[in-house]
């Protein structure tokens, strides 16, 4: 999911250097199908794990907010006149997000 966030920054910046408007039904809907599609499946994964496990700092309304996010900011990376702050702000915290949720698993494994 981070490479997720990593790649929809660098594509967004292209395609505001590129200043092009990129084809929906040919480029859009097929990624953001694709990714929408592995973050149900991993928001499923995420929230059995919190219940199970009870992390200290990841919370169920965290990951509930981050696939809605990233879901946005997914489609929105192909398109130019995406607000760029916004935009970034929203990666940010999905990054953000992701990382907690390392530091967690991280602690889970070490035992802590």
């Amino acid at each position: 999911m981070l490479a997720v966030c990593k790649e929809c920054f660098e594509r967004h910046a292209q395609m505001r250097e590129l200043d092009r408007e990129p084809d929906f039904f040919i480029e859009v809907k097929p990624y953001a199908d694709q990714y929408h599609t592995l973050l149900d499946e991993w928001t499923v994964e995420v929230s059995e794990w919190i219940k199970t496990t009870k992390p200290k700092y990841v919370h169920p309304i965290q990951i509930a907010s981050l696939n809605d996010s990233m879901k946005q900011f997914i489609v929105q990376s192909f398109y130019k006149k995406t607000g760029k702050k916004r935009f970034v702000l929203s990666i940010n915290s999905a990054e953000y997000t992701l990382k907690t949720i390392l530091d967690a698993l991280k602690s889970e494994k070490d035992g802590q």
